[in-house]
């Protein structure tokens, strides 16, 4: 009878000590991710706006982010954008975009975040911003590098709406791939 629980110990020991080794393996598996978990800086993407389709008193952009050759980064959410020469206009991020996932870039490989306003009004209720200001967070690289998370594009996109009723520019979430409508 005192063989039994000696086994028993030693069954459980081993499970205990398997768990473990279980966790130190998922553990590394994580820590391996980490050199790409980090945000991007301005200076690891080139960025564009890119004009979408309009419909019906509807317009779209997109700012397009592509990460620069050799560089890899995330984004994720709907970044900060301020609009210079726009008066009166209130962005708005999409509520959703706070649960939105994490997007990765790397060596070319865009993604896109959508911009969303009206155009309808008469002209005299119309404004035109001069730029765009996308704020991408500020980090440091693994190679320790840190630069300036303002990205700032000329507007080519044409007016907004700036009357009581329609005065907002929409931003959606980063979504992978090229901007699409």
């Amino acid at each position: 009878m005192s063989v039994r629980p000696h086994v028993r110990r030693t069954v459980v020991a081993l499970a205990v000590t398997g768990a473990a080794a279980t966790a130190v393996v998922a553990a590394a598996g994580t820590a391996s991710a980490m050199p790409t978990d980090f945000a991007c800086t301005a200076s690891q993407v080139d960025t564009t706006l890119v004009a979408g389709s309009p419909g019906a008193g509807q317009r779209y952009a997109s700012v397009q982010f592509t990460a620069k050759p050799g560089e890899t980064c995330t984004l994720q959410g709907a970044l900060p954008v301020a609009l210079t020469g726009a008066e009166g206009i209130t962005v708005t991020p999409d509520p959703a975009a706070a649960d939105a996932p994490r997007v990765t870039v790397t060596d070319g490989a865009p993604a896109s975040m959508l911009l969303h306003w009206t155009g309808i009004e008469a002209p005299e209720h119309q404004v035109e911003p001069a730029t765009v200001t996308v704020t991408a967070p500020q980090t440091t690289t693994p190679r320790g590098e840190t630069s300036d998370p303002a990205i700032t594009l000329p507007w080519n996109q044409g007016p907004l709406d700036g009357s009581a009723e329609a005065h907002e520019l929409f931003v959606g979430a980063v979504t992978a791939g090229p901007a699409r409508y």
